[in-house]
């Protein structure tokens, strides 16, 4: 019988509880020493003293660990640590991801416009023939 059982409900689909399991595995891994396995929708972990199974489910996941007798007097800080890590990575998992779209390149900056000439300094009209017309 495992000396620590664990389940947690969730709703991120088994692709994303995957990637969690992943996450968790890997701090766990590091943190206590743990090499784990898939096999299909069950990763398998252990080390000496230590064994155990994380389920997966597209709305739950099963953590089951049993302690060696050494570690079995560490179970209360083994139990709260998986508690932790497994609250934690299915909270990430949880939150929406940003959308990475791809950066906007900067708009050319536009030319000043220049002063509007007063209408007194306009060119005069020309006459079909190209010349200037006289004023009267």
């Amino acid at each position: 019988m495992a000396d620590i059982q664990v389940k947690r409900a969730h709703s991120l689909g088994l692709k994303s509880a995957r990637e969690a399991a992943d996450r968790m595995a890997e701090k766990l891994g590091k943190q206590f020493n743990l090499s784990g396995k898939w096999d299909g929708d069950t990763l398998r972990f252990d080390r000496p003293g230590v064994s155990g199974t994380l389920a997966i489910t597209d709305r739950e996941m099963k953590l089951e660990v049993t302690l060696g007798f050494l570690l079995k007097a560490m179970k209360g800080p083994i139990e709260r640590a998986v508690n932790e890590q497994l609250d934690s990575v299915l909270a990430a998992a949880a939150q929406p991801q940003p959308r990475t779209t791809p950066a906007k390149t900067a708009a050319p900056k536009a030319e000043p416009k220049a002063a509007a000439k007063p209408a007194a300094a306009k060119a005069k009209p020309k006459t079909a023939t190209g010349a200037k017309k006289k004023s009267a």
